[in-house]
């Protein structure tokens, strides 16, 4: 993990890739627990007779399963020292090049593209990039958008 020693810290790196998660498995449960949660219930998702059938031959992670998993694996990649607290503002540019099948490997990377003041905090904006062990397309790739306050 990367340790940024506040935000003057924060605002050299921007434009540099602070580094990457440790890998996690996406299992059957965590899709169906995700398809509770959501409503979500498609088929491709939670059932693994029929997805077998599928165009991916077994079951999907949600997308947006995938994309929940940005908070967390982002906070196994940087933190930064010397603010209050952080909270969620915003996604931009969202996109899902590539499924996750049941079983993935996903880690993701993270880019810091912008620090900004602003009058609640500094407005952070991180391209994170989650990756699947073993294919070459990204899985999910947002900029996501926080602010922290000093």
């Amino acid at each position: 993990m990367r340790i940024l020693n506040g935000i003057a810290e924060l605002e050299q790196a921007v434009g540099t890739h602070l580094g990457y998660s440790d890998w996690h498995t996406v299992t059957q449960q965590q899709i169906d627990l995700f398809a509770e949660a959501t409503g979500d219930h498609q088929w491709i998702h939670v059932d693994a007779e029929k997805a077998k059938d599928g165009p991916f031959g077994g079951t999907i992670a949600h997308g947006y399963l995938t994309l929940s998993l940005v908070p967390m694996l982002s906070w196994e990649v940087y933190k930064v020292d010397g603010v209050r607290m952080g909270v969620n503002y915003g996604a931009d540019k969202l996109r899902f090049p590539s499924p996750v099948p049941v079983g993935s490997k996903v880690r993701a990377g993270v880019e810091l593209v912008s620090v900004t003041p602003g009058s609640a905090g500094y407005q952070v904006v991180s391209r994170v990039t989650i990756e699947r062990d073993g294919d070459d397309k990204p899985a999910c790739v947002v900029d996501t958008v926080s602010v922290l306050v000093p």
